[in-house]
């Protein structure tokens, strides 16, 4: 670093032959303004994951549709057994059963591969968003995994880390200036997710009470909209997804700038 000095050197001391010369120290620097955050890591692509993500998204939504009418047929029968019991078959009712337990453990089953793939595709675009913009996160990468188990919390973190990655992979106007992109996808996406969660909270505690053909009539109509709920969920975790990857994706291969 150069230092600059202002006018000529003053003249040399009488003293200066015999002994060495006392140079002044040079002014001060004046204090420059704090560089912004600079990138750390590396960018890595999320797009096999959000592929990954979207077919186990689709398949899921299969197994509740099929669920769905599953609920609504023992909803029929249900009723039909409080109508005329002598009318229902027994092989019926077993049917209802084997239906019910087989959509059960699909359902379940895909529900756990379902946030296995979404979490480590969320863990990645956050990290991504972390390359993009080091200060537009309130908290650490990690709590795109933590956020999801902490009780009560899993209401708002996983929110508030997918606002902040959307916010992160932006790029800015062809100016430099911001530029809005609608977060409609995200919030549309959370919003229905945690009703479709809670839902199913409350539908899992009905049927488990459920022990008369009267409460199983009725817990079956929750079920079937349990059901269509979370098929509404899975195609708006869809759209989040995809949209999401693709602004990364553009904005590592553009730059942060967007093209005029």
């Amino acid at each position: 670093m150069s230092f600059n000095k202002s006018g000529p050197p003053p003249p040399p001391s009488p003293r200066s032959e015999a002994g060495p010369t006392t140079t002044p120290p040079p002014p001060a620097p004046h204090s420059a303004p704090a560089p912004p955050p600079q990138a750390t890591g590396v960018l890595c692509s999320p797009e096999g994951l959000a592929t990954a993500l979207t077919v186990v998204l689709a398949v899921g939504a299969t197994t509740d549709l099929v669920s769905s009418g599953v609920h609504l047929y023992i909803r029929g029968l249900m009723k039909d057994l409080l109508d005329a019991p002598a009318g229902v078959q027994d092989d019926s009712i077993a049917l209802a059963d084997l239906l019910n337990g087989a959509t059960g453990v699909a359902q379940t089953a895909l529900r756990l591969a379902t946030i296995v793939v979404f979490i480590i595709w969320f863990h990645r675009v956050r990290c991504n968003g972390q390359v993009f913009r080091p200060d537009g996160f309130s908290q650490s990468a990690g709590w795109a995994i933590n956020g999801w188990f902490v009780p009560f919390a899993n209401l708002f973190f996983p929110y508030r880390t997918a606002r902040e990655t959307w916010e992160a992979s932006t790029q800015r106007a062809p100016d430099g200036s911001y530029r809005h992109v609608s977060s409609a996808p995200v919030t549309a996406w959370w919003t229905v997710f945690v009703a479709a969660m809670v839902l199913d909270r409350v539908f899992s505690r009905r049927y488990v009470a459920a022990n008369t053909a009267e409460a199983m009539h009725s817990v079956s109509a929750l079920g079937a909209v349990t059901d269509v709920i979370t098929i509404v969920a899975a195609v708006l975790a869809v759209v989040f997804v995809r949209k999401l990857t693709a602004l990364q994706r553009v904005k590592a291969a553009q730059g942060p700038i967007a093209a005029s």
